[in-house]
C-alpha cells in the first residue's frame, strides 16, 4: 500500500513538472507571451524585452536591409520617434518541435509621419522563434518581410 502511494505520488509529481515545463511553449501561452513582445516594442519596455529576448537574439529586417542583435534593438527601442502608435499580430499560427517553437504571421504597424498628427500602416509577414531554455521562454529569432504599406512609392 505504501509503495503504492508513494508511486502514486511520484508519478503526479513527474506529470505536474511536465505540465509545468510545457506551459510556455503552448499555443495559448506563446501567443499570450508574443502579444506581450508586441506590446513592449510599442511601449519601448526594455526592462520587458532584456529578460525576453535570448542573447544570441539576431532580427533580419525587410529583405535583409538590417540585422540587428539584441543590444541594438534595445538601444533602438528606446528612442520615442521609433515607438509606434499601435501594433499587433494576426493570423498567427505556431509550428513546434521539442523545446522550440515558431510563432508566423501578419503583424500590423503604425508609425507616427513627421507631423506628429497622421500614421502610416505598414504590414509585415513575420516569423519568430522561441526556445524554452530552464523555465522560460526565449526569443530568439525574427525574420520580417513588408507585404503592404499605406505609404505611396
Amino acid at each position: 500500500m505504501k509503495k503504492r502511494l508513494l508511486g502514486a505520488i511520484s508519478f503526479v509529481s513527474v506529470m505536474a513538472l511536465a505540465a509545468q515545463a510545457e506551459t510556455c511553449l503552448d499555443t495559448e501561452s506563446l501567443v499570450k507571451l508574443d502579444a506581450e513582445y508586441e506590446n513592449a516594442m510599442r511601449k519601448g519596455d526594455v526592462k520587458f524585452l532584456d529578460k525576453l529576448l535570448a542573447p544570441e537574439y539576431q532580427w533580419v529586417h525587410n529583405l535583409a536591409s538590417l540585422k540587428e542583435s539584441k543590444a541594438q534593438l534595445l538601444e533602438r527601442v528606446q528612442k520615442p520617434e521609433e515607438q509606434p502608435k499601435a501594433r499587433r499580430s494576426h493570423d498567427v499560427s505556431v509550428l513546434r518541435l521539442e523545446n522550440t517553437a515558431v510563432l508566423q504571421g501578419l503583424s500590423s504597424v503604425e508609425k507616427w509621419n513627421p507631423d506628429g498628427k497622421t500614421y502610416r500602416t505598414s504590414r509585415y509577414q513575420f516569423i519568430r522563434t522561441y526556445v524554452k531554455q530552464g523555465d522560460a521562454c526565449k526569443l530568439l529569432a525574427v525574420q520580417t518581410m513588408k507585404v503592404w504599406s499605406s505609404e505611396a512609392d
